[in-house]
This record gives structure tokens, sequence and C-alpha cells, in this order.
């Protein structure tokens, strides 16, 4: 196995907004970064696309900080661990990688909130930011009925997705109060572009204070059951995509000890976390959306290479974006009937088969991984632990190395048999 070392004054891990926004801020002065991201395309979830698809111009504008030369991009490529301070262990496809680094700045950012409810495993249910990213990978929907639940302004953005590919979207059920959207919406003049983002993606399915039961099938969806204010009723569909917002990917950040608080990694003013040398921007630190992940990023690449002139302007754009996103946190919050929608046989982890009334007697995370298996299978706990922190309050203890599966070969790295690569 081909193995290599390579050496930068910046280390970006994920190439969403965030992180091309702090590669791009600290490649401007020269120096040498190191774009780390487990997808094969830049772009990050929010500006994911087809091959031959043209970027919106907020990407593009970003994305050409790949083109750079003292830029490495290293595409579909993991992290294994941490293997001293100032190196990652990293590994692609066909070898495996030391990167050494100056400064860190972890752009993790966040993945979907999936609840289970009767029927959630069931082939043909989806998340709704899932099905927006199989949609944007080829998968065809033309004439498909789709109804689309949860909460969050990401629900409008799949459901535009899924109809702009031929779907028939019958619903967008959201589980917020009326008064809540309400009051979210009246607020929006306060951020025009995302005023006129809503107004194109409006649709007259939209329904407030509704959330799917139950879904119904025998070898995959037929139908779902949905409560909408106090009455409900049965609709026919060939696929339900279902989220409840995005909860930050704090992963890596725990694995390097930053301090997390509230499931989000704790920043300064200048996007620091608790650990020398490393930065935080991005969902990583809070969820808010792609405009205030892009004003982080150019903090903390600002930051890290010293660069304090830019920081005041950027610090009061950041505040601007953070009003928009809490205002999302409060009026979108998960309302107690959809924490109570499990039943006792609903499987709270696919992976291992795992029952919610065999989980809910535990005491923590790692007494119902102990006693239930939970968390232990393919996805490591990445879905069902955010579900039970969300149902349950548990917080998972730091992740244990290796943080992904790996090749015996890239497990055994040692520096001094490493071929050295130092530079871009």
């Amino acid at each position: 196995m081909k193995q290599e070392r390579l050496s930068v004054d910046v280390a970006i891990v994920g190439a969403g907004p965030a992180g091309l926004s702090a590669a791009g801020a600290a490649a401007r002065s020269g120096a040498t970064g190191a774009i780390v991201d487990d997808n094969p395309r830049a772009g990050g979830q929010i500006w994911r696309q087809a091959v031959d698809a043209t970027p919106a111009p907020a990407a593009a504008e970003r994305l050409a900080v790949l083109r750079r030369p003292n830029v490495t991009h290293l595409a579909a490529t993991r992290i294994v661990a941490e293997t001293q301070p100032g190196t990652l262990l990293l590994e692609d496809d066909e070898r495996g990688l030391l990167l050494e680094f100056r400064t860190l700045i972890v752009c993790s950012g966040a993945r979907e909130l999936l609840l289970p409810f009767p029927g959630w495993t069931l082939p043909g249910v989806t998340g709704a930011g899932g099905l927006q990213a199989l949609i944007k990978y080829g998968l065809d929907v033309r004439g498909q009925r789709i109804v689309i639940a949860g909460s969050g302004p990401l629900l409008l953005a799949s459901a535009a997705t899924a109809r702009h590919a031929g779907a028939r979207v019958s619903h967008v059920l959201e589980q917020a109060a009326w008064r809540d959207v309400a009051g979210f919406g009246a607020g929006l003049w306060r951020w025009p572009s995302k005023l006129a983002q809503a107004a194109k993606l409006a649709t007259a399915v939209y329904r407030p204070d509704a959330y799917v039961v139950e879904a119904f099938g025998d070898q995959r969806l037929e139908r779902v059951r949905i409560r909408q204010g106090e009455r409900e009723y049965e609709v026919d569909c060939d696929r339900l995509a279902c989220g409840f917002g995005l909860v930050p990917n704090t992963v890596l950040p725990s694995h390097l000890g930053c301090r997390i608080e509230h499931g989000a990694v704790v920043v300064d003013a200048h996007q620091r976390t608790s650990r020398d040398g490393c930065f935080a921007a991005g969902e990583c630190t809070g969820v808010g959306g792609s405009e205030l992940a892009m004003v982080e990023g150019e903090i903390a690449g600002h930051a890290a290479i010293g660069q304090t002139a830019p920081l005041a302007a950027l610090v009061e754009q950041r505040a601007r974006w953070q009003a928009f996103a809490d205002a999302v946190r409060e009026r979108f919050a998960i309302r107690e009937p959809i924490r109570r929608l499990a039943r006792p046989d609903t499987l709270l982890c696919r992976c291992e088969d795992v029952r919610y009334d065999a989980v809910a007697p535990a005491h923590g995370w790692t007494a119902a991984k102990l006693q239930t298996r939970c968390g232990m299978g393919a996805c490591q706990g990445r879905v069902c632990g955010a579900a039970a922190h969300a149902l349950f309050g548990w917080t998972a203890p730091a992740p244990r190395t290796p943080l992904v599966p790996a090749r015996v070969g890239t497990l055994m790295l040692d520096d001094t048999d490493m071929a050295s690569c130092d530079g871009v």
C-alpha cells in the first residue's frame, strides 16, 4: 500500500461552505493548506451536485480555492485518528497518509436527525436531507408520490428538489405549531435573501402542526398516517422523507479533546476551540445555515494564520447570521409529541435491531451499548446516538480510535517508514 506524509501550514477538515471559506482565507496569504473531506467532490451537503451541474455563484466562488497551487484537496479521504499533536492519520482507497500541520480548522458539518416512529425503517423511508442528496446523485423519482415531514427549513428545500426532479409532492408536514411558523415568517424581513428564498420555495401543500404518526407497508412503504392538529388521516405514497433538522457532527472535535457543550463545539469570538492550535467553524459549532458557516470559516481562516485586520467586520456579519440561526432553533424546536412517537417495539437502533423498550430503561448511552449493543453496528451510533440524545438527553463519550474502519496497513504506519512529501 502506498504511504506518504504531507506537511502544511493549515489543515482544514471538511470541504463544505465553512471549510472552503476557511481554506480561501488562509490560502490568500500564501499559507499552504490541505482540505480533507470524505466525499468524492467538494461542496458539502448543501452544495452537493451532479458532476455535470453548474454550481451556484456562492459555491463557485469558494470552490475556486481548490485550483490554488498552495492548496491540496484530499477528496474521498477519511480521518482515522490523531497519532500525535499536529498529525492526523488519513486513508483513502489507495493509501495511508500522515498529514502534519501547524494549525487545524475543523469544519465537520452536521448530520440529519432521524427520530424513531412505527415504520421508520421500511424501504422507501429516508431523511428529508437524505432524499435530497439521493436525488442530486441521480435517484429517479419521476412520477413518485412523496410525503416530506419533520421540522425546519430543510423540508421546503427537499420538496423543491423532489418537484424539480419530477416527483409529486403531496404533503410537506412541519411539526412546529402555526404560531411559531408564522412568527418565523414575520421576522424574515431582517434577512432579505432568506425572505426571497422562502417565497421561492413556498408550496400550497405545506402544513404546520402536522407530522407522520406511522408508516405502513409489507415489503416497502405504501402509505402513512398523518396527524394534523386534532385530526388523523392516511395518505398513499411511494416515499416518505422525514427529518427533524440537523445536529452538529462532533466526532473529530470530541476525539481531539475540544470542549463540547449542548452538542456543539465551543469556540471563542475568533472560532478558537479549547485546544491550542485548533479552530472550528460551521455546523459543528452549532447549526446555522450556509451563510453563517461561510462567515465563520473566513474568521477561522484569517485567525489561524494570525491575520486580525479583517476580523472585526466578519464578526459583525456573523452576529447577523447567528440571529437567524437562533430564530430557526427557537421556532422549530422539536415538540414533545414527536418524542413520544416510538412504541415499545419500535426499533431505535436499526443496525443491531434494538428496540426502544430495550434501550429506554438504561441509565445512559454507555450502559445502553453494553446491555443491548445499541450503537455498535455499521453506523457506530451516528443515527441512534443522535436520536438517544434527543429522546433521553444522553451524551456519548469521546470516540475511540480508529474513528472509521481502516486497513491494517494504515493502522501500522510508522513515521520512520514514511516517504516524505513535504509541502504542497
